[in-house]
């Protein structure tokens, strides 16, 4: 069904295209859960991981920027997967970027924005996970919340901006994501910086009730800055790593402008990046970056990710995408006679 809705889709604006299918499934509500329930299978238990302590039924999540204010939160686990990542939000409402700020380069299977961390801020994300949970509607696959800096906020005073999203966010989330890799804030990415890395990941930590906190990372830094990050957030007590945000290299993809690359091209150096940290650290990383089908799963798994997400490529391929992946990752298990997918894993290391 997919394949004769996305020409359509697709003659859209990318962004008019993203409200029009969130405005459709929100409107469907359950309807559209147990479509999705009925058409794909049930997880393989063989598939699922454990990432900071916290079990993934799959090791396929929900990237964040997909679903920034959490309007899709029961939605998405039906697809398959195994977390759910939303945001990024800030501690201040904001309407981000100027339209237009979403592009596709479907030749490359990618995906170019600058949306800017639009988002309703995180006091309205806290109160709608607040009513899932009080409705005892939480759903079974860990929840995460990507938090970034809202661009009013001094670069000087990022510290407590980011520490208030955190406390609101903290009872109700199952992780929180320190979020300073985002091309499209101007200067966030200067909060990489050691010193000030280091102040904002203390502070998230301190907010979060236990909860992991993870850092992700820009796939631009070089070693020497990748170490940096991975030291002193270690050390001030994140729970691991999600390598790796959107990139500022186009590779003369498109001239859209300033933003942030994702999907496909993306892949060999979000893998290069994964390696790199995961011999670096015995803390989980999770591997995003032009993820799109099993193979790439297995690539990232086997160079030391504990678990995957996606984003670009379910814009592309549809809803059954992660159903797809799951399926070839059982074959795997069914041809290799491994008993699970930390075990085929191993082996291949």
């Amino acid at each position: 069904m997919y394949a004769l809705a996305r020409p359509l889709l697709f003659r859209l604006d990318a962004e008019k295209a993203h409200e029009l299918v969130f405005a459709s499934v929100a409107g469907l509500g359950p309807v559209a859960r147990l479509g999705m329930r009925l058409t794909l299978p049930m997880p393989d238990p063989r598939l699922a991981v454990t990432v900071a302590g916290l079990r993934w039924p799959t090791p396929v999540g929900l990237a964040a920027g997909l679903d920034k204010d959490g309007r899709l939160v029961r939605f998405w686990p039906e697809l398959g997967f195994g977390a759910v990542e939303l945001g990024t939000v800030t501690a201040l409402a904001q309407p981000g970027n100027p339209r237009p700020r979403l592009f596709r380069v479907p030749d490359a299977g990618a995906l170019i924005n600058r949306m800017g961390f639009n988002n309703a801020g995180s006091q309205a994300l806290a109160t709608r996970l607040r009513a899932l949970r009080d409705a005892g509607a939480w759903p079974e696959v860990p929840i995460g919340v990507n938090l970034g800096k809202s661009k009013v906020t001094e670069l000087d005073d990022a510290v407590q901006d980011y520490a208030t999203s955190a406390q609101r966010l903290a009872e109700l989330a199952d992780y929180l994501v320190v979020n300073v890799s985002s091309p499209n804030t101007p200067g966030l990415r200067t909060l990489q910086d050691a010193d000030r890395l280091a102040a904002i990941v203390r502070a998230v930590v301190g907010a979060a009730s236990g909860r992991p906190v993870f850092v992700k990372l820009a796939p631009d830094l070089g070693e020497p800055a990748l170490d940096d990050a991975v030291a002193v957030s270690a050390a001030e007590g994140a729970a691991g790593f999600i390598a790796t945000n959107t990139t500022i290299d186009h590779q003369g993809l498109a001239e859209v402008g300033a933003g942030g690359l994702s999907g496909r091209p993306l892949f060999s150096r979000a893998l290069e990046v994964v390696r790199h940290v995961a011999a670096r650290t015995d803390l989980p990383v999770i591997g995003v970056g032009g993820v799109h089908g099993a193979d790439q799963v297995l690539e990232m798994l086997a160079a030391g990710a504990a678990a995957v997400q996606i984003y670009t490529a379910l814009i592309y391929e549809g809803p059954t995408l992660v159903g797809r992946i799951l399926g070839e990752l059982s074959r795997a298990l069914d041809e290799s006679g491994a008993p699970d997918l930390p075990t085929l894993v191993a082996s291949s290391r």
